[in-house]
């Protein structure tokens, strides 16, 4: 009985973990057109040995679409027409909350799936978007209306300083009243050892 197989499995494993660690860590949902082309490719490859193919050449194979990959990524990265020739650009599907049809028609995308993607992000009302683009790797990017971002940290600290500057407003002209109403008060007059307003002198 052979058991070419046990070792075969073992190397492919130990090979194709190398070999993905070259290529990239980028989820599938990530990858651009040509990264989950290799990576088809690659998964293809690694499993030839085991039908009867010739281990090694499969993984040259494998190795020649990682070093293409890792150049066409470095292509990308030095030229904007290749980067645009191989990922394509985003797209804008909804421009101030209106749903850009010519766009979505282009992009064979139906309104549906976009307010699929939406309610993915928790987006309620079409309303709230004031952009949105349909990036390479197909994930749906948003920025809200002003009136419709979440409060962040920073905005709820000025919202706290304002109430406090009010705060402290509020109890300085409050101090002020009392001591206008107080000015009256014949008790306090006691503690004060005088008139808060004086009576007539015949009257003293």
């Amino acid at each position: 009985m052979e058991f070419q197989w046990i070792w075969k499995a073992v190397l492919i494993v130990f090979v194709g973990t190398i070999l993905l660690r070259i290529a990239g860590r980028k989820s599938i949902s990530q990858m651009t057109l040509a990264q989950t082309v290799i990576m088809i490719g690659i998964g293809s490859l690694l499993i030839q040995p085991l039908a009867g193919k010739n281990i090694w050449v499969t993984f040259g194979v494998g190795m020649m679409l990682v070093l293409t990959l890792v150049v066409t990524e470095y292509l990308q990265v030095k030229f904007d027409w290749f980067e645009t020739f191989i990922t394509g650009k985003s797209k804008m599907i909804i421009d101030n909350g209106v749903i850009q049809e010519d766009s979505l028609k282009k992009l064979r995308m139906t309104v549906d799936q976009l307010e699929m993607k939406l309610r993915q992000q928790t987006i309620s009302r079409m309303e709230d978007v004031k952009y949105a683009t349909l990036e390479p790797n197909g994930q749906v990017g948003v920025e809200l209306q002003n009136d419709a971002k979440p409060a962040t940290k920073k905005d709820i600290q000025d919202l706290m300083s304002e109430v406090q500057h009010l705060k402290t407003s509020l109890n300085v002209m409050a101090m002020a009243q009392n001591v206008s109403i107080n000015h009256g008060d014949i008790f306090e007059e006691i503690l004060y050892e005088g008139h808060g307003k004086e009576p007539p002198t015949y009257l003293k």
